[in-house]
């Protein structure tokens, strides 16, 4: 057998895997989509969840998982980004910079039970904050760090140090050539890691169920004072998210129509995540063809 028909052969596999690849998500997909796009309304999207009776929603579940990923982002996006610049701008390649970057690798690859688990023990425990809000933002934060990190670091060592140099050649600090050149020039790869990530959070449940718990409270809409434990800015109430909300429905089997609220909410989630990942590429292509004049 010649090496053109190796060649040949090769490359028709790969192609036969990345369609079967493809198939599979299109598939699962689809799947999800049909089922649970028409059990989608306005009152689905807006009303409480009923347990013992049918025609629920998943409204307050909704709102949870927006003000949980907010906060989230909220705490980790600063403590990352500083990190990221750290490892990239100023650490050195040593024994201490190579222990933190296998301690994020490992952090990376926990599994979101284990987070979960070590922010009940810590958060919920230790701390006293019950099942709360801010306890699942949190856990959401350790899960989120070593990411969020990777990708801003990822993303400062691919601007190429020219352009550092070219800040120094001006009488620029170091400080003033990160932020002021380097930061600037990696933003779109930035922002694409964060709203990816922001992707991943909005869709996690284990972690959250042993921080944030699996109640939803009746909150009041008209009372925006944080304060207030019925308010829905409070981060002191337990708040079951979208993705808990799926799994408990399933798992507890109390209300009627389990299976379409489950396929609703479950398609909900997916265009969520889907367009999450959409608009990461969107900003990432506008914000650097802004940035490079193309």
């Amino acid at each position: 057998m010649n090496a053109k028909r190796v060649d040949k052969i090769a490359t028709g596999v790969l192609y036969a895997i990345a369609a079967l690849v493809v198939i599979i998500l299109v598939a699962l997909l689809g799947y999800i989509l049909v089922q649970g796009v028409p059990e989608i309304s306005w009152h689905f999207l807006t009303s409480p969840a009923l347990s013992f009776e049918a025609g629920g929603g998943i409204g307050i579940q909704l709102f949870n998982s927006f003000y949980l990923l907010f906060l989230a982002l909220l705490i980790s996006l600063p403590i990352s980004l500083g990190a990221g610049i750290y490892l990239n701008e100023y650490a050195g390649q040593n024994t201490i910079t190579g222990l933190i970057r296998t301690t994020i690798e490992i952090l990376s690859s926990l599994p979101s039970v284990v987070v979960g688990l070590f922010g009940y023990l810590f958060f919920v425990v230790q701390f006293k904050l019950g099942f709360s809000i801010l306890s699942g933002a949190f856990a959401l934060t350790v899960f989120n760090l070593p990411i969020l990190t990777r990708s801003i670091e990822e993303a400062l060592a691919n601007i190429s140090d020219d352009q550092r140099e070219a800040g120094y050649a001006l009488g620029l600090s170091r400080w003033e050539t990160v932020t002021k050149i380097v930061v600037p020039a990696a933003l779109p790869s930035i922002i694409t890691g964060v709203v990816l990530s922001a992707g991943r959070i909005f869709g996690e449940a284990a972690a959250l169920i042993y921080t944030a718990g699996q109640s939803a409270p009746a909150l009041n809409f008209s009372d925006w004072n944080p304060f207030n434990i019925s308010s829905p800015l409070s981060p002191l109430r337990p708040a079951e998210t979208l993705a808990v909300h799926i799994w408990k429905i399933n798992s507890e089997g109390i209300m009627p129509d389990a299976k379409a609220v489950s396929a609703g909410a479950s398609a909900v989630l997916i265009i969520a995540v889907l367009l999450f990942n959409f608009l990461a590429r969107w900003l990432g292509k506008r914000l650097y063809k802004h940035l490079t004049a193309e």
